[in-house]
């Protein structure tokens, strides 16, 4: 990964990180599939503005589309349907938590799908180790409700898997010539157009039970222009150029990301997990990247004198 890899990580773990924030505000006053077509269907108009503006244009292409329709359901209407239903059952923590086993499952379906990434001791204790650490920034009152017979954990579970094998899936749109923008903007268009009908009928064409409040407002438009057109193009640029084990080391930053807002926007105090939990996960992505490792492992070069 190059070093604009990693700043595009941190940028969007801050994106992704708020997005649990404004999950919870909706979710108490919204309903689930709502907030899903609110979400994909407004930063889609974004998009397309975004790239046309940009004298781009949209493919032609019906597999591209098609391609598209993939991505955009399990990429954004499994997962978010999920997660947001998730946390009118669970905390955010534990769905935080529960998320940040997206890249386990990354590792593990590339070792099948993916030639080049095959499955190594590094890559193994590094994800193990990440997810101690997310573990431990959380701290032990956020898994205390942990129970792998609740529906609510298990759908945070499914969506991490979602998100694992989409990711892989999509790297098919480097090949095609797709743009990381132009992949962006296809399949939250799709998204929309998947889930919109779904919402209308789900909740007899009254999307929203009441006026919207003024939090609700704010929490949309931090969710459609931060949480998605932004991060949906970082995240796809990094897709493009890292793959997609690396792209989603952004669910261990996510926590950090949170907990660094936490302090310096709400002035929130850090603990010793705080501190302890941040250099763990941070050793954790150190060995997935491997590059550190190997500068250990490399040999040193004796000169020796002449006699």
């Amino acid at each position: 990964m190059t070093s604009a890899d990693w700043l595009s990580l941190i940028v969007l773990s801050m994106f992704w990180g708020g997005s649990y924030f404004f999950f919870k505000i909706l979710v108490a006053e919204v309903p689930v599939f709502t907030i899903v077509a609110v979400r994909v269907v407004g930063a889609a108009l974004i998009l397309v503005a975004i790239v046309y503006l940009r004298g781009g244009s949209l493919p032609s292409s019906p597999a591209i589309w098609g391609a598209f329709a993939v991505v955009g359901i399990f990429n954004n209407i499994v997962p978010f349907c999920l997660i947001i239903w998730s946390e009118s059952q669970i905390s955010s923590g534990l769905a935080a938590i529960l998320n940040a086993t997206t890249p386990v499952f990354s590792v593990l379906l590339s070792h099948f799908l993916v030639e080049h990434q095959r499955l190594n001791a590094h890559r193994i204790a590094g994800v193990l180790i990440g997810l101690a650490g997310v573990c431990v920034l959380m701290g032990p009152s956020a898994l205390l409700g942990l129970n792998l017979k609740s529906i609510a954990q298990l759908a945070c579970i499914v969506a991490a898997l979602s998100y694992a094998w989409v990711a892989i899936y999509a790297r098919r749109f480097k090949a095609l010539g797709v743009s990381p923008l132009v992949t962006a903007t296809g399949q939250v268009i799709m998204s929309g157009a998947i889930i919109t009908p779904v919402a209308l009928l789900a909740s007899r064409f009254q999307p929203f039970h009441q006026a919207p409040s003024a939090a609700v407002l704010a929490s949309f438009a931090g969710l459609i222009l931060l949480s998605t057109v932004f991060a949906y193009i970082l995240y796809f640029k990094v897709l493009s150029s890292a793959g997609a084990t690396n792209a989603l080391l952004v669910t261990f930053l996510t926590p950090v990301s949170a907990l660094l807002l936490g302090a310096l926007v709400l002035g929130e105090r850090l603990v010793t997990s705080d501190i302890v939990g941040t250099i763990l996960i941070f050793i954790g992505l150190a060995a997935i990247d491997g590059r550190a490792l190997n500068l250990l492992r490399r040999p040193t070069v004796l000169t020796q004198r002449p006699r």
